[in-house]
């Protein structure tokens, strides 16, 4: 299989390791936005005119914006929204995705012909390009963001999960389930879903990395989550133009995007070589 995305590769010696501190880092971003109004008093929108631009400190530890919200809160409570989405559209796709690859699989003829065209018509498209060019013409809203990432990811987990269940189209337990009379959704979910669920968990967890980008790029030029909400991508965007006085407004949000893609990979890649998953079911 191969699925790469912001890789890296390590040698085997304290492999472990970094993906034990990488797995920390990414619970600990995901646990601060998830307990977001836990660690934070603050309103992520109130505005405090007279603590505009304020350096990262203690009392502001992301410093505060050209509006004196404070960065930090706006960037747990960003996290929120950003993960929520890349969550919910990963799993969506990850679900519509391997049932179809299963299905087109073990069905063969005219529908995997047909879902395969689908699949190599949209691949045609970047996924990124593609998602903007549906939210530019539906409008922009958390719902629509999943449902657009969704149908932009769709066709990689189809493409995948596809080509491992060809192999296991004529096994014997396969054979048999079709002559006791049980059904193609069945089979795919009973006994083929199973034995690719290394492959799975894999693109799964390679897949957040992408669609968080994805979000982030969306809302970068206005067609994700809408302000005064915060996204990293919306945070970023609107720092840009305060990069030679203001840095952190940008930098410390894009940080925190940077690390929760790269640690997510990382631990995908730790799964791929097979190091964290490991044996079939039946």
């Amino acid at each position: 299989m191969s699925v790469r995305f912001l890789s890296f590769d390590g040698g085997h010696a304290g492999s472990r390791m970094s993906v034990t501190f990488m797995s920390g880092v990414l619970a600990a971003i995901v646990a601060g936005s998830a307990f977001a109004p836990w660690l934070s008093s603050v309103d992520p929108n109130a505005i405090d005119l007279s603590a505009t631009f304020q350096a990262p400190g203690w009392h502001h530890w992301f410093g505060t914006d050209q509006m004196g919200r404070d960065v930090f809160t706006r960037t747990l409570f960003g996290g929120r929204i950003s993960l929520s989405i890349a969550f919910c559209a990963v799993l969506l796709a990850g679900f519509f995705g391997a049932l179809a690859g299963l299905l087109s699989a073990y069905l063969g003829g005219r529908f995997d012909a047909t879902l395969m065209r689908i699949v190599d018509a949209q691949y045609a498209l970047p996924p990124v390009f593609l998602a903007m060019l549906i939210v530019g013409i539906c409008g922009p809203s958390i719902t629509n963001i999943v449902i657009v990432v969704t149908l932009a990811n769709w066709g990689r987990f189809a493409r995948i999960i596809r080509a491992e269940a060809l192999s296991l189209r004529e096994r014997d337990f396969i054979l048999i389930a079709k002559l006791a009379g049980a059904s193609p959704l069945y089979v795919a979910l009973r006994h083929l879903l199973p034995n690719v669920r290394n492959t799975f968990v894999v693109l799964l967890t390679l897949d957040v990395g992408l669609v968080i980008f994805m979000e982030a790029a969306l809302s970068f030029v206005g067609l994700g989550v809408q302000p005064p909400d915060p996204s990293w991508g919306g945070m970023i965007a609107e720092g840009r133009n305060y990069l030679d006085t203001a840095w952190w407004l940008s930098a410390l949000p894009g940080l925190v995007l940077i690390a929760t893609v790269l640690c997510s990979n990382r631990i995908g890649e730790f799964l791929q070589r097979g190091d964290g998953v490991d044996g079939d079911w039946r």
